[in-house]
């Protein structure tokens, strides 16, 4: 019977000794379940892979740039606006604001939409807001 050089290579090797864990494991169970670990391979994450997925899941990013449009919005913009007038979410570089009169909207619109939009550039950037949508609400 003739071997090929690859067989002959595995058939010379000997058992991997087992090393304490797989000892206990194996007489604890009863089992030697090398050969299933090796089948189902190494599927644990590192910390680091496990904590990025929870971030992307609860999307903290987009939660934490919102919170900071609210921080930069009150110190940035007029405080007679700001009473009447607030941001809602940022969504794909729209800002969403909230206003609570058809008169200050038609205020805000009309004569200091311009100004909002160039403050909130300068202090958020201008790939993060690149306009504003305003809403009653």
């Amino acid at each position: 019977m003739s071997f090929s050089p690859f067989q002959r290579r595995f058939k010379s090797r000997r058992p991997r000794r087992l090393g304490p864990r797989d000892q206990a494991l194996r007489e604890w169970r009863g089992v030697d379940v090398r050969a299933l670990e090796k089948t189902h391979g190494n599927k644990s994450l590192s910390a680091g892979a496990v904590v990025k997925k929870v971030l992307g899941v609860l999307q903290l990013d987009r939660r934490r740039a919102e919170t900071e449009v609210v921080r930069v919005w009150n110190q940035t913009i007029d405080p007679t606006i700001t009473g009447h007038a607030q941001p809602t979410g940022i969504r794909r570089g729209t800002l969403f604001v909230s206003v609570d009169s058809s008169v200050w909207l038609d205020e805000i619109v009309r004569y200091r939409r311009h100004e909002i939009l160039q403050r909130m550039q300068h202090a958020m950037g201008r790939e993060m807001v690149k306009k504003i949508s305003f809403r009653i609400g």
